[in-house]
């Protein structure tokens, strides 16, 4: 989705619910735009923030951040490493995207196909409960670390 769109639906979805996009959201949603791939903490967005806006501050990009989060706009997520990281939802989508997780190097690769519609049916019809999201993270090692793996030996 190109930015201005991505903007605009935001800044719909920000005043439906009361909000307004100020600059220092839209920087702070224009960094996560432009690194849709990265999965960044927000520290890692505070400073890729910082260099567009130098008047903007940490507190700023978390109460940003926390905001776009309870409106499902992006998703926080973490790996192993223990940080929180900021994921865009992607348009129309009606769960939290997959991810594979290379135990060796680190690398994130996301799985746009929702895997899991035939397992929420179950958990719904057999234990009585209402799935309103999942989450998903496949850890392993990627093509490339098992690649290089096997020219190693």
């Amino acid at each position: 989705m190109n930015a201005a769109l991505a903007l605009q639906k935001t800044k719909k979805q920000l005043h439906d619910s009361g909000f307004k996009l100020t600059p220092q959201r839209e920087a702070t949603l224009l960094v996560l735009l432009e690194n849709e791939k990265d999965h960044l903490s927000a520290e890692e967005i505070y400073f890729l923030v910082k260099r567009k806006s130098p008047e903007i501050g940490l507190a700023t990009v978390y109460r940003t951040l926390e905001i776009l989060t309870d409106l499902h706009i992006v998703d926080k997520v973490s790996f192993d490493d223990g940080l929180a990281r900021y994921d865009l939802r992607k348009e129309g989508a009606e769960h939290f995207h997959h991810h594979l997780l290379c135990l060796d190097c680190g690398n994130i690769e996301e799985i746009e196909e929702d895997l899991l519609g035939d397992v929420e049916q179950i958990v719904e019809s057999r234990f009585n409960f209402q799935v309103k999201d999942h989450r998903l993270t496949f850890h392993g090692i990627c093509e490339a670390c098992q690649a290089k793996k096997e020219q190693e030996q």
